[in-house]
């Protein structure tokens, strides 16, 4: 039997941050990771329950844990192709730990930020329920059945054996944080500090906040609370102290208002974050201390001005994301899902709904950090199913529990500005739709009044009008691929507000144009801004021959995941996401790309969601004096293409060419050139030049330090290159990695949708050139060294350091 020791959970707050009376007792019992060191098994064993149950044979890993990512692709498995054909079944889940007896008379809990799915959670024996929903967090109370000074046993029984539940890749597991949580009986209860701003200006804002204070004790409590507010560099910016009276086994909510003087707004340019400090002090000692960080912002929604961001209208440049993390499947690491908010940044995207579930605690934080405006989006259907399995089962129990979730705990995060309740919710067109979605935005209203409320509606029919009614019901518009319908909606409804919740990839231009055109449109979101697993083919192109239509119209297998994303599995941007970049920002103004040649008896079809497959490629072997199709994007009035110095041509790349460019090249190796022109002056380059031979193996990490938690992460680009550095973008080698130090790998993959190599492992083979190794520290400091060889390339090495 494994057995671990608890320490005591302290937050260490500095002096500055306390009060007089807090820094009595600068060490507060709040919270403790408790990802370390569980037993898992893939199976069932029912009697894993109990804690005299032998778990010796069992794997050790920490987490967060997705199984399924490790196993597999098939065809026959359970998932299909909706799950991207990975294995699914039953997985247990043990802790061995001991509790100290200094928490005798506190409260205890275990927080799980998302386990999927139909967890069932066992403290020594004893079922504490079973939580289906796999994306919602939840508590389980375990205080009055530790045993103190002994060995104590936290069992977690996962079921995802019934498929299909999902539309897209879930993951399997405790793929999530899991966090202890000791509090004194007299507390904040846990996401029990709600803060708005209201009255923004240059000069002031009003910081208002609703906390919520339990006695869990049998006697009368008279305690203060004592909140204090903090800007950057930890500096005081205001602070209230009241006295409160508590009965036994009693809660309360507290009201305080605070006026901070020169707020730092909060903007995607400007992402200012606040910390409010809620210290519960009784006797001149703090018996509880609890922080969260806020950002002070304005948001209006309205159809004259459209959305306005601190009173200035801001139009959405949005994207759609499931949760996968490519290779590491539903993993939700911390590096990982900041370094997705990093890639859409880079993009140009300004905003992301989270389709079609709340997301992880640390992909919320990385968007209130780096600046990325969310739509928080709840379920994928109601009360009728998709799949058979799917939520709608557990729909009439569980959704105000879910709703609650996932507000109360996000409701902090200054990047939350939409919240969504539903996509494409099959009921739509029935009344009980509309009463639905009444109780839903009223569950949302009763926490939150000051974000709009949406959710994602589409019809495949002309049957649009129908939805006027449940429309009705929501603060915000949502219109999947219907944005044609905004204009004479507008003249029917005026004071709708509308947003595009999901549109067609190559479609980037007419939407950009649409919502540039109509104050009433706030934003159109593409589908969607990553390539993810499941929903296997969905984005995909086909030569002719291959299996036709759609991605559920057919087994695509070994097609497993999507590739309609502007970025694709391995975080590289493809070139309609420079194209998309260009319509909304300023950041990126040329870009060159040569379309894949469609030549007969080898045509390229494509689907719905695809878009023509191009790469930034001048490497056509095979193609020699065959016309190539170059497209250029340009925020130029014109743009000129030379080959080996000689010009090719000249065109127009202004509104009226939707800032393209297409010019049929005869192809011949070299350097092919595009010039950005303005005032016939030659302003900006770009180039593609012929590469020769696979020769070399290039390593790029996105970082070369990495935290020793056993957590961090460092993404490893590994590129196939000629003898002078250039990409070989045909290349199609199979790397070996190895790794010595403290790190191991993670994950292994390329951004081939069809390759059905495994995920976990030791190789991978390059797609266009590129693969990627994610590795993980083992929680220890050193050097750590990948080394990647390959059969007739130079073999590679890249040094990374594990360290603070």
């Amino acid at each position: 039997m494994r057995l671990f020791s608890i320490a005591l959970a302290f937050i260490f707050v500095s002096t500055s941050w306390l009060t007089g009376s807090a820094r009595k007792q600068r060490n507060i019992e709040r919270k403790q990771l408790f990802d370390n060191h569980w037993a898992f098994f893939l199976g069932d064993t029912l009697a894993a329950s109990q804690p005299d149950f032998n778990d010796n044979s069992w794997r050790t890993l920490d987490l967060p844990h997705d199984w399924s990512i490790e196993g597999k692709l098939d065809r026959h498995n359970p998932m299909g192709g909706g799950g991207g054909f990975f294995p699914a079944g039953i997985g247990w889940y043990r802790k061995t730990f001991l509790v100290p007896s200094a928490w005798k008379g506190k409260c205890v809990s275990i927080y799980f930020e998302g386990v999927y799915m139909n967890s069932e959670v066992f403290i020594n024996g004893k079922s504490l329920g079973v939580h289906p929903y796999g994306y919602t967090s939840f508590i389980e109370d375990l205080t009055p059945y530790l045993r103190y000074d002994q060995k104590n046993v936290l069992s977690v029984r996962v079921d995802n054996s019934q498929q299909m539940n999902s539309r897209w890749y879930s993951g399997s597991g405790i793929y999530r944080h899991v966090w202890m949580m000791v509090t004194n009986p007299v507390h904040v209860d846990w996401w029990g500090v709600g803060i708005t701003t209201s009255e923004v200006t240059s000069k002031t804002a009003t910081v208002r906040l609703k906390t919520r204070i339990k006695n869990e004790s049998d006697a009368s409590q008279v305690v203060v609370l004592s909140t204090q507010l903090y800007g950057e560099n930890a500096k005081k910016t205001g602070e209230n102290r009241q006295t409160i009276e508590l009965q036994p086994n009693s809660q309360r909510e507290i009201d305080q208002t605070i006026t901070v003087q020169h707020p730092l707004r909060w903007t995607p340019e400007t992402p200012h974050l606040y910390q409010a400090q809620v210290q519960v002090v009784q006797q001149n000692n703090v018996i509880d201390d609890t922080r969260a960080h806020f950002g002070i912002r304005s948001i209006t929604f309205t159809a004259e001005k459209g959305f306005q961001l601190n009173g200035k209208t801001v139009k959405l440049n949005g994207g759609c994301a499931h949760h996968d993390n490519g290779c590491l499947g539903a993993a939700a690491y911390d590096r990982a899902e900041e370094r997705r908010v990093e890639l859409l940044k880079a993009a140009g995207f300004n905003a992301v709904r989270t389709s079609h579930n709340p997301p992880s605690e640390a992909f919320l934080n990385a968007c209130d950090r780096l600046g990325m405006m969310v739509m928080d989006e709840s379920f994928d259907c109601w009360e009728e199913s998709k799949n058979t399995y799917d939520y709608a089962r557990y729909f009439d129990e569980w959704w105000q529990r879910d709703i609650e979730s996932m507000v109360l705990r996000d409701r902090n995060h200054p990047s939350v500005i939409i919240w969504s309740i539903g996509n494409e919710i099959p009921e739509r067109k029935k009344p009980e739709a509309v009463e639905t979605a009444k109780k839903l935005v009223g569950c949302i209203h009763a926490i939150d009044q000051t974000r709009p409320v949406t959710s994602a509606v589409c019809t495949w029919d002309k049957d649009w009008i129908v939805f006027d009614k449940l429309f009705a019901e929501h603060d915000l518009c949502g219109y999947n691929y219907a944005i044609n319908y905004a204009p004479s909606d507008h003249e029917r409804v005026p004071s709708r507000v509308i947003v595009q919740t999901e549109s067609y990839p190559r479609e980037a231009f007419n939407n950009w144009k649409m919502v540039q055109s109509h104050d009433y449109i706030v934003g159109d979101f593409v589908w969607t801004a990553l390539d993810y697993l499941g929903e296997s083919g969905i984005g995909r192109w086909y030569y002719s021959g291959e299996t036709p239509g759609e991605h559920w119209e057919h087994d695509l297998f070994p097609w497993h995941g999507a590739y309609c994303g502007d970025i694709d599995l391995t975080g590289w941007r493809k070139p309609i996401s420079h194209y998309r970049n260009m319509l909304y920002n300023s950041t990126e103004k040329l870009y060159m790309a040569v379309r894949e040649p469609s030549l007969k008896p080898k045509e390229i079809k494509e689907t719905m969601w695809s878009v023509w497959p191009t790469w930034e490629s001048w490497t056509w072997p095979g193609y020699e004096g065959k016309p190539l199709q170059v497209e250029v994007y340009s925020s130029y009035p014109k743009v000129r293409l030379y080959l080996n110095n000689t010009l090719v041509g000249e065109q127009e790349t202004t509104e009226a060419q939707q800032f393209k460019a297409t010019f049929s090249v005869p192809y011949m190796p070299g350097l092919l050139k595009a010039v950005g022109v303005s005032d016939n002056q030659e302003v900006e380059t770009a180039f593609l030049q012929t590469a020769g031979e696979p020769a070399r193996i290039r390593l790029t990490a996105d970082r070369t330090r990495i935290l020793p938690n056993g957590q961090d992460l460092s993404f490893v680009t590994i590129e196939v290159t000629d003898k002078d550095g250039a990409l070989q973008p045909n290349a199609e080698n199979r790397f070996q990695f190895t790794v010595s130090g403290p790190g191991m790998i993670a994950g292994v993959g390329n951004a081939d949708i069809k390759d059905p190599d495994p995920y976990t492992g030791t190789t991978r083979k390059a797609w266009h050139g590129r693969a990627q190794v994610v590795i993980k520290s083992t929680g220890k400091p050193g050097e750590i060294i990948l080394t990647v060889k390959s059969d007739g390339l130079t073999t590679g090495t890249i040094h990374l350091e594990s360290g603070k």
